[in-house]
């Protein structure tokens, strides 16, 4: 099945208590793309500067992620460099530089604006909104969003979420967009606003998952050691999606498999910096952590 994503292609530097990676490929669409391709082609839409390594897109490709929408313009590519403190849900900025970002405007092309399903990676939400005015009719539409569009972009947000099947955020985004501090009453606000699901990840807690008549969750994988914590909310998305397309199945059942998948994906990109973890990902390897993960909440009857 077809499964688009359109949003930020960069390149990072960070700093972790593990160590420190320059010009470490990122952005949630290139994120997303790695971890989803495991599952299904991508459609890929994002605009990188003179900068970046073709060697990456070339690679993308090969993974059988379709970047006739990536654009390659003049002037430099979205750069962020980050510092995580031993507590890695704390991260501070040093350095942000939006480069050709700055003037993003998604220009999806006429091959992919059949996608049956579209994620709509953390941008602008009038640009996200632009997005599905190019679509026709998904079959599910997934978005993400963040504080800062929350905060300075809200009669935006609000309009567009009306649009969305799905709305991947975590608890802290939760509950600045709902008022409430308790998750549980933050996603019933939030489906009263228009997803049919929300994602509440909760980091080293886990994920929830919301519908009208059913709540799921799901633990964090115990790992020995977390390296690198960006982009593993972009790479659970990416698995989420992908899934959901490979499967087609939009049951219930079918989304809770979606959401261990996406969390398998997520636990394997913290444990080295960047995507480099997933480079030597496997399917096979896949299945196994997502049959480790599956027992770990095996509770008898």
């Amino acid at each position: 099945m077809s499964l688009l994503v359109v949003g930020s292609v960069a390149l990072d530097t960070l700093e972790t208590p593990a160590g420190r990676a320059d010009d470490a490929v990122g952005g949630a669409a290139t994120y997303f793309a790695y971890a989803a391709s495991f599952f299904t082609p991508v459609r890929m839409v994002g605009a990188v500067g003179a900068d970046f390594p073709q060697a990456v897109l070339d690679d993308l490709a090969a993974r059988g992620v379709d970047i006739a929408g990536v654009e390659k313009l003049a002037g430099t590519t979205l750069r962020w460099s980050g510092r995580y403190h031993q507590a890695l849900n704390v991260r501070d900025t040093l350095h942000l530089d939006l480069g050709v970002f700055a003037d993003f405007d998604p220009k999806i092309p006429e091959s992919y604006r059949d996608s049956e399903y579209a994620f709509l990676a953390n941008i602008d939400p009038a640009l996200q909104s632009r997005v599905l005015d190019q679509l026709r009719g998904p079959r599910l539409i997934g978005c993400d969003t963040m504080n800062h569009w929350i905060q300075e972009s809200r009669a935006v947000l609000e309009p567009l979420l009306r649009r969305v099947d799905m709305l991947i955020i975590n608890d802290e985004e939760a509950e600045l967009l709902t008022g409430e501090r308790n998750v549980v009453k933050a996603a019933g606000k939030i489906l009263d606003g228009g997803p049919r699901s929300v994602l509440i990840k909760r980091g080293e807690y886990g994920v929830i998952e919301f519908s009208p008549n059913t709540i799921f969750a799901v633990p964090a994988y115990p790992l020995e050691e977390v390296r690198d914590p960006t982009g593993a909310g972009d790479c659970f998305a990416g698995g989420v999606m992908g899934e959901l397309a490979r499967s087609g199945d939009m049951t219930p059942q079918g989304l809770r498999r979606a959401i261990v998948y996406g969390s398998v994906m997520g636990s394997f990109v913290v444990e080295d910096f960047g995507p480099k973890r997933l480079l030597g990902l496997t399917r096979e390897m896949i299945e196994e952590r997502y049959k480790l993960f599956v027992s770990l909440t095996d509770i008898p009857r």
